[in-house]
């Protein structure tokens, strides 16, 4: 194939979709987005980290579920992947019927869930117990779904029940078997993985799932898994609830952009570089390999 006739068929604010027939490649780009913005800085080997971390995870979640994940060597995908700008950070993916739900699950309170918390004692409508100070772990993780936005729109965080009613609506006679699954699933994989993260110095304190079915109807994780964009890590140590945690993800970038009002979405490299770190250290701390 040549490089004209691949063209994404899907484009998100960091990631590209291209359709190759019975599969899907996913190629993490190394763009930045901040407050739902595309920043005009790319943050070098960023894709790399989500697509290698990704894999990372899959490999070790197999014997809870199986993943989307073919191949994330280029030598197996069309020719116009063989070239430097997509080695490392392109994922072939099974084709799946993705289900319409985010399925976000928290371990420790921060964030939206800690400002609901704060006004009413609930988050998502869970009553949590009193007398929980900022950053502190839950007794157990709890499960939170959202609906799934279109880009532009914001996301819509929804009891277990409306889980239920909203998968009724895309696989009637199936909603709630597959909002069982969903949750039992979502938890079962933080549990797994927020141990071992923690063995290795890393706090998850929440993150967020998507799961499809295969064409068997076999439930099955898709999309991204456990990387610094779709989940909030924490360094373990200097952990202290009461507070904000410092994270190895964005909040260099966004504590920047605060700060600097009329900053044209660009950061100054110091910053980049800073957030380039902060990228490649939990890639390192979790899978004990450079990249």
């Amino acid at each position: 194939m040549s490089a004209e006739e691949m063209k994404p068929i899907k484009e998100g604010k960091v990631r590209e979709i291209y359709d190759n027939g019975d599969s899907l490649i996913m190629v993490a780009t190394d763009r930045i987005s901040c407050f739902d913005v595309i920043l005009n800085n790319t943050v070098t080997k960023k894709g790399t980290v989500l697509t290698q971390m990704s894999k990372f995870w899959f490999n070790m979640t197999e014997d809870i579920l199986p993943n989307h994940m073919i191949s994330t060597d280029v030598n197996d995908m069309p020719e116009f992947f063989r070239q430097p700008r997509f080695d490392g950070n392109s994922m072939m993916c099974k084709k799946l019927e993705m289900l319409p739900i985010e399925c976000i699950v928290r371990g420790y309170i921060t964030g939206s869930g800690w400002a609901s918390y704060k006004e009413n004692g609930t988050v998502c409508g869970i009553r949590l117990p009193e007398g929980l100070k900022e950053s502190d772990k839950l007794p157990e993780p709890i499960y939170t779904p959202s609906t799934k936005a279109e880009i532009g729109d914001h996301d819509e965080n929804i009891s277990f029940e409306q889980s239920i009613a909203h998968l009724e609506k895309y696989f009637p006679g199936k909603g709630e078997e597959y909002a069982v699954k969903l949750r039992d699933c979502t938890i079962a994989l933080y549990k797994k993985c927020a141990d071992y993260a923690l063995s290795r110095g890393i706090i998850i304190a929440d993150t967020k799932f998507e799961f499809g079915l295969d064409e068997n109807g076999n439930l099955v994780i898709g999309d991204e898994m456990l990387t610094p964009d779709s989940s909030r890590f924490w360094p373990a140590e200097g952990y202290e609830p009461g507070h904000g945690q410092p994270s190895f993800d964005k909040q260099f970038a966004r504590d920047w952009l605060k700060a600097n009002p009329g900053n044209d979405w660009t950061l100054p490299e110091d910053i980049v570089q800073k957030t380039i770190d902060k990228y490649l250290q939990a890639y390192e701390l979790l899978t004990g390999e450079k990249l």
